[in-house]
């Protein structure tokens, strides 16, 4: 009786589901998924085996026999502490900087800084030491001047960015960028730096201040140059035009003569009367004066 009520109780559905749980256990050791955001690696016994660059579904045999390694792709920051380094002139100087990065081969990522705590590791050795080859080709007034002609930190910063790409291949890395925050002087030598440029910056205002009036004193010699060239031609031309008056005056004059030499000679006198006698003038002249002719025929008419 009890082994009839057991056969009844393992229904076929009982069954089937336990196939089909099987199954789902059996698929999810076999599958799984990649996403956009990261490329997978799958090992066999620790040993790649295929690399996976693109999302989606993807096979495998179950564990412990094949095992997924996933990385992030997309690109990271790295940010380290300030380098302190040396220029072309022995110039010490303080670089804080940045990176960009991102795997670009995944097995030889794994295989050599195995994740992002050794891949920062790594980088710190490619960007130092890039930074510190190529900032020693250059001089100190190549990478801070406030003459744009004569700096050169950005061709400095591409040079550093070709040989971090070339050392961070061997790491499965690759360097998109790398920009420098700020360049200073360390603690200990800025203030002397300080005092040295403001004495630069004095010295080439002297310079300006001393151009700037040199430049001002040719515009006011030319100024006055012009002043007096001006001055003489409207002088010569004002006597040009006096000339020409007097000369027409004489001619007035010589016709006027020339008609009525009597009246001419009238004229001319009251003309010296009016020039030389007022209210307040006393004259001490002989009876026999020329000046006085007309008044001493004024006083016969009477």
């Amino acid at each position: 009786m009890t082994g009839i009520m057991r056969k009844k109780e393992i229904s076929p559905k009982i069954i089937l589901g336990i196939i089909l749980g099987l199954l789902l256990l059996s698929l999810n050791l076999i599958i799984f998924i990649v996403d956009t955001t990261e490329y997978a690696v799958v090992t066999q016994f620790g040993n790649p085996v295929s690399t996976i660059l693109q999302p989606g579904l993807k096979i495998k045999l179950p564990e412990p026999i094949q095992s997924v390694q996933r990385f992030d792709n997309r690109i990271q920051v790295y940010e380290a502490e300030p380098l302190e380094l040396l220029t072309s002139d022995k110039k010490s100087v303080k670089v804080d900087y940045y990176g960009t990065w991102r795997i670009k081969d995944p097995v030889t990522y794994m295989k050599a800084v195995k994740d992002k705590v050794g891949a920062e590791a790594r980088l710190l050795d490619v960007f130092s030491s890039s930074l510190g080859v190529k900032l020693g080709q250059y001089n100190l007034d190549e990478l801070i001047n406030v003459d744009a002609n004569k700096l050169k930190l950005d061709p400095m910063i591409q040079d550093t960015i070709q040989k971090s790409k070339e050392k961070a291949k061997e790491f499965g890395i690759e360097v998109v960028d790398a920009q420098i925050k700020v360049l200073n002087f360390p603690a200990a030598n800025q203030q002397s730096v300080f005092s040295r440029m403001k004495a630069e910056r004095e010295q080439m205002a002297k310079k300006y201040r001393s151009e700037g009036s040199e430049e001002a004193t040719k515009i006011r010699a030319n100024a006055e140059m012009e002043q007096k060239i001006i001055l003489s031609e409207a002088y010569k031309q004002t006597q040009k035009l006096k000339g020409e008056g007097d000369a027409e005056a004489i001619r007035i004059y010589a016709e006027a003569f020339q008609k009525d030499p009597k009246f001419y000679e009238f004229i001319r006198a009251l003309e010296t009367y009016e020039k030389t006698i007022d209210e307040k003038t006393t004259l001490v002249l002989p009876s026999n004066s020329e000046i006085l002719k007309y008044f001493e025929r004024g006083k016969s008419g009477n």
